[in-house]
């Protein structure tokens, strides 16, 4: 009966696992990623091209104080969390169609983890 119950929780162990992300975020990795937004974005509070990203992470969308954001970004109403930076740093435009940042966005899904994991130390 022994060998049944630690079948059962390594199985159990196995699934909740796979359930978990796949990839381990790294902040040295997406500070390298981050040169990407360094021509319009600064790790400060200070705004440029685009708004400072200092805090950016648990922030309101077009929050940044002295930004001049667009009207479909201050109508989007979101909180930067992991989800919906990652959905925004994705496709900026289909996450919130209309707004005028001129990026593409970064299809690789480890790049974006990676940035977002150096974005939640920008603080």
């Amino acid at each position: 009966m022994k060998y049944f119950q630690h079948a059962a929780l390594a199985a159990a162990i196995v699934l909740s696992a796979a359930s978990l992300p796949a990839m381990a975020q790294d902040v040295n990795a997406g500070k390298q990623v981050y040169a990407q937004c360094a021509a319009c974005h600064a790790v400060t509070a200070a705004n440029g091209v685009g708004p400072g990203l200092l805090g950016i992470v648990g922030r309101k969308s077009a929050a940044s104080p002295g930004f001049r954001y667009s009207p479909a970004l201050k109508r989007a109403n979101l909180t930067w969390d992991e989800k919906n930076l990652d959905a925004y740093i994705t496709d900026p435009q289909k996450a919130v169609p209309g707004n005028l940042m001129p990026f593409s966005g970064i299809a690789d899904a480890k790049q974006r983890a990676d940035l977002i994991a150096y974005l939640n130390t920008v603080k």
